[in-house]
């Protein structure tokens, strides 16, 4: 009987009309065909030809990705008994993102799967929205589990990532068989670090504006240790004590897309329902003025309302540069500095006992307690 076996090979279904393969174990394979790569995987099983075709796997691929469901398949083959096992990764829709297969002898062991899961890119809430079972991913703990995040939360868990232009690019400009897959380091405050491979498309059509991701996790044992470059320290260190910080601000939607230095610790940028509400409402409307002069290659101040964590608002001035590629995606780079020095500036009928008391709440305050515990003990402006 030969032992040979096709191990989990994960085939993404970003888009409806495509399905390529993303990883075969621990080994990423870029969008390359999937009849490929099994038809490859399969020359090494001849005997089981008479019983199993590349055409009836893509059957069951296909059934699996429509009905969203398991499939577990025996087949008779001249060697033997084999089995089929094709599981979904479900997206925060309840959508197929990626389907994971595996093929070999009925008596062998199924080894196990590490967790993946599916992600949506929404361009216009700025939001990525993630499943529950996101948290089961090493870096990424129940306590800090919320179903939307902005592009700046999951910029601001990567370690020694450097590919954040090239990802805003196909967020914000998503275009017809745009793609990119990366390994990233993700660290959570008191956990281990962990590896994730994230695989993404680009959609415009009429289930969704922006993109569709397929997240897997790598191994923690696998992270690798990333350490700052002497220039990166001393920069930070030199913004830190300047008190200005770096930003990178989609002007349209008046988000942070990115920290290009350490995030302003008077600002809530994080746990927001939707990003956009960093920013007064009343101020928002002064960014997007700021359009013109930016395309034409100007720099442009302004000072605006930001949002603390007292729930109220501290006059921030921010100093505009124009972003590389600016007129396509309205992104700049924006240097911050808070403007008062006294304690933040409170709206009427707030409190300042360290989260806002709002009777219509603005964000994820239970899991931002839980991500503050441990800088309020750092840091005074709080």
């Amino acid at each position: 009987m030969s032992d040979a076996v096709i191990g989990w090979t994960t085939i993404e279904t970003l888009t409806p009309e495509t399905m390529s393969v993303a990883s075969v174990g621990e080994t990423p394979r870029e969008f390359a065909a999937w009849q490929r790569v099994l038809q490859r995987q399969l020359a090494k099983m001849p005997a089981i030809y008479d019983g199993l075709t590349t055409a009836r796997i893509a059957e069951a691929m296909i059934s699996a990705r429509d009905h969203a469901q398991e499939v577990d398949l025996r087949i008779a083959t001249r060697s033997g008994p084999h089995r089929l096992l094709i599981k979904p990764v479900f997206g925060p829709a309840g959508d197929v993102h990626a389907i994971r297969l595996w093929l070999g002898p009925a008596t062998s062991e199924v080894p196990s799967l590490r967790p993946a899961v599916g992600a949506i890119w929404d361009l216009s809430t700025q939001t990525i929205q993630l499943p529950g079972g996101v948290a089961r991913l090493s870096g990424m703990s129940a306590e800090e589990y919320v179903p939307r995040i902005s592009i700046a939360e999951l910029f601001h868990r990567m370690s020694g990532f450097d590919r954040h232009t090239e990802v805003l690019d196909l967020l914000y400009e998503p275009t017809a068989g745009a793609k990119m897959q990366f390994d990233v380091t993700v660290r959570a405050d008191g956990e281990r670090p962990g590896r994730w491979r994230i695989t993404m498309r680009a959609r415009d059509d009429e289930r969704s504006r922006g993109a569709w991701l397929l997240i897997e996790e790598i191994g923690a044992e696998r992270a690798s240790m990333s350490w700052s470059t002497l220039e990166q320290v001393g920069l930070r260190e030199a913004h830190r004590r300047a008190g200005t910080h770096l930003a990178v601000v989609q002007l349209e939607y008046t988000s942070i897309s990115h920290w290009l230095t350490d995030p302003a610790p008077w600002i809530r940028w994080d746990y927001l329902f939707r990003p956009i509400d960093v920013f007064h409402p009343d101020d928002r409307h002064r960014l997007l003025a700021l359009d013109e002069r930016l395309r034409a290659g100007d720099t442009a101040g302004v000072t605006v309302r930001a949002l603390n964590y007292g729930g109220g608002y501290t006059p921030t001035s921010l100093l505009l540069y124009p972003y590389p590629g600016y007129s396509a995606r309205q992104l700049a780079i924006a240097q911050m500095v808070r403007v008062a020095d006294d304690l933040p500036v409170m709206e009427p009928q707030r409190q300042s006992s360290g989260l806002p008391h709002l009777h219509t709440p603005i964000g994820y305050d239970d899991q931002l307690r839980h991500r503050l515990a441990g800088r309020m003990k750092r840091s005074p402006v709080y």
